[in-house]
């Protein structure tokens, strides 16, 4: 299932990151530069909830897919912040702690499922909410202008960003707290 609707959407979140980073470089305006990586991110962030739909709707889940996924997911969320980083229009701190929690649950999840307890580790509502946030406060970030003439998306953005790095650990310290019963009984034995 390398080559279905659903994972050929999930593979275009992959290409588009060096094309969103490659924007910047580009002789354009920087006006120009904000609105196409806007506009981009939001199109490749749409298809994260677009290729699941149609991966359930068409019969095409996969565990290729299952995986693929979210690695498409982070890959872009941490290019971006990385760039946002580079604009000087996102903390450091915020990046090193929104890319180091993707780390370190990605590995804790990885490490369940071959112990055989990722249940304990399953996505929860708080960790959709944080992704939720952080995708919302990107395209913001990215955008840096007014909108409307009155919303000022660089101290929203900002402002979300942050609450998205709030959100991250409270998510990181839930997944660590429902596995350790498993992690204290493996460390024991």
């Amino acid at each position: 299932m390398f080559f279905t609707i659903p994972t050929l959407m999930t593979w275009t979140r992959i290409v588009a990151i060096p094309l969103i980073v490659g924007v910047f470089s580009a002789p354009l305006d920087t006006a120009t530069q904000n609105l196409i990586a806007t506009v981009m991110f939001i199109a490749f962030a749409i298809t994260d909830w677009l290729d699941g739909y149609l991966a359930r709707k068409l019969n095409q889940t996969s565990s290729f897919g299952a995986f693929l996924d979210p690695v498409a997911d982070k890959f872009l969320v941490c290019a971006a912040l990385l760039v946002l980083v580079h604009l000087q229009r996102a903390d450091v701190f915020v990046a090193l702690i929104i890319i180091g929690r993707e780390i370190a649950i990605s590995a804790l999840r990885e490490w369940m499922a071959q112990i055989g307890a990722s249940k304990s580790v399953a996505v929860h509502m708080l960790g959709k909410l944080k992704t939720t946030v952080q995708m919302v406060a990107i395209p913001f970030l990215l955008y840096d202008g007014k909108v409307f003439g009155v919303i000022d998306t660089g101290v929203w953005g900002t402002w979300l960003i942050w609450i998205a790095a709030i959100l991250t650990v409270w998510s990181m310290v839930y997944y660590l707290q429902k596995a350790l019963p498993e992690i204290r009984a493996r460390v024991v034995k």
